[in-house]
């Protein structure tokens, strides 16, 4: 069965940097998206970042509460994804999850921000950054 594993959260002050990882197993579809959401204390899951991961190319979607500062990237001997956060604000805190679905071209562009469009997730791991 499908899995995600995500790692590398942790405790940063503000200003510093950190890289999630999400690995994936277990897929049996060759083309798929990848989404990392995550959650504030106390309130719902909003949208961080997206790549779309085909043979032929891969493509990104940021909130623009993250975008430069945030990279998201994949390594394809692994099926691992990667968020690279840099210049770390106290309103990243949150729980980070991972998320995964097939992938057969979508024609609203917002499509990769829609959670309920995913059908596989990880539990989460928590980064806190301190002022």
């Amino acid at each position: 069965q499908v899995q995600l594993v995500e790692s590398g959260g942790g405790l940063v002050q503000a200003g510093g940097s950190l890289r999630l990882s999400c690995a994936i197993s277990g897929r049996t579809f060759s083309s798929f998206i990848m989404v990392w959401f995550r959650q504030p204390p106390g309130k719902e899951h909003d949208f961080v970042a997206a790549i779309t991961w085909t043979w032929n190319g891969d493509s990104t979607d940021y909130a623009d509460s993250v975008k430069v500062r945030f990279t998201i990237s994949r390594d394809n001997a692994s099926d691992t994804i990667y968020l690279q956060m840099n210049r770390l604000k106290p309103e990243d805190t949150g729980v980070y999850y991972c998320g995964a679905r097939a992938y057969s071209g979508d024609s609203d562009p917002y499509a990769p921000r829609r959670e309920g469009k995913y059908s596989y997730w990880g539990q989460g791991v928590q980064v806190t950054v301190s002022s």
